[in-house]
């Protein structure tokens, strides 16, 4: 594990391999640990580069006194690229890195080559929004689904915190079947839910999407459910010359489901 001091905070990441730049960004009560199972195949013939974001693991953080918004982790990953001074780096980013990937490439897209979006998290606009996405329990990723399950963390109850979260995204039953390493990795990070709640992400929209021109592949899981299977099939749509890749028999978590279809779809886009 290595550190780079950016914006006066020393960020943790990991550094594979040799061959041109790969990024990969965690999502929300993950870090660099997340990516373990495409480790070997994305650093093949590249040098991966693995940060975890500010007040993720490896810190433990009890969810205040520090600067946790989503304008921050954007301004300090476009100042980690510049940092690392390799040039346009490829760019991948799952859930809510990839809603950071959006809006770092939206902001400074001569730092990117490429740009790999594994289910962005949040929501759409609501002109995006098609009927029925946005009936029942809070969306996957919204403040109100976030709000759910900070709330029972903040009362001392991490287990149904996390629970409440992770079967938001996955379907009830999501935590209790997740393996103990991936527990662990959320357990490390749920104090972040605390300051998520208030992070100030906004929609995605239309023109934002074709404001996007950095070339883009999308990757979804074909049984993920509700605002975020909504995203990442609504999105390529408006953005110019993306692509689209489907994961068979995977959902949210694509990329540890099935690793080796994952990779299948990603290489190649970066070649």
């Amino acid at each position: 594990m290595k550190t780079l001091r950016v914006n006066d905070y020393d960020m943790a990441y990991l550094d594979i391999g040799q061959g041109p730049a790969l990024v990969c960004v965690h999502g929300s009560l993950n870090d660099f640990r997340a990516w373990s199972a495409v480790l070997k195949p994305l650093s093949a013939d590249r040098q991966l580069i693995v940060p975890s974001l500010r007040h993720y693991f490896p810190e433990h953080w009890d969810g205040r006194d520090g600067q946790f918004k989503m304008a921050q982790h954007v301004d300090d990953m476009i100042a980690f690229i510049e940092r690392l001074s390799l040039g346009p780096v490829d760019l991948i980013g799952h859930s809510r890195g990839g809603h950071l990937a959006f809006r770092l490439a939206l902001k400074r897209p001569e730092l990117l080559r490429k740009l790999v979006l594994a289910e962005p998290g949040g929501t759409l606009d609501e002109t995006l929004i098609p009927d029925g996405v946005g009936d029942g329990p809070p969306a996957a990723g919204s403040r109100a689904h976030v709000a759910q399950a900070s709330e029972k963390i903040a009362a001392g109850d991490l287990d149904g915190g996390l629970r409440a979260f992770i079967d938001g995204i996955n379907g009830p039953g999501a935590w209790d079947a997740l393996p103990a390493a991936d527990r662990q990795m959320r357990e490390d990070n749920a104090y972040t839910l605390l300051a998520q709640v208030n992070e100030g992400r906004q929609p995605f929209t239309k023109a934002q999407a074709e404001a996007l021109s950095v070339p883009t592949l999308f990757v979804g899981g074909a049984d993920t459910p509700g605002m975020l299977a909504a995203i990442v099939r609504i999105l390529p749509e408006h953005v110019p010359n993306a692509k689209l890749a489907i994961i068979p028999d995977a959902g949210h978590s694509m990329f540890r489901q099935q690793p080796a279809a994952f990779c299948k779809a990603v290489i190649p886009f970066l070649q």
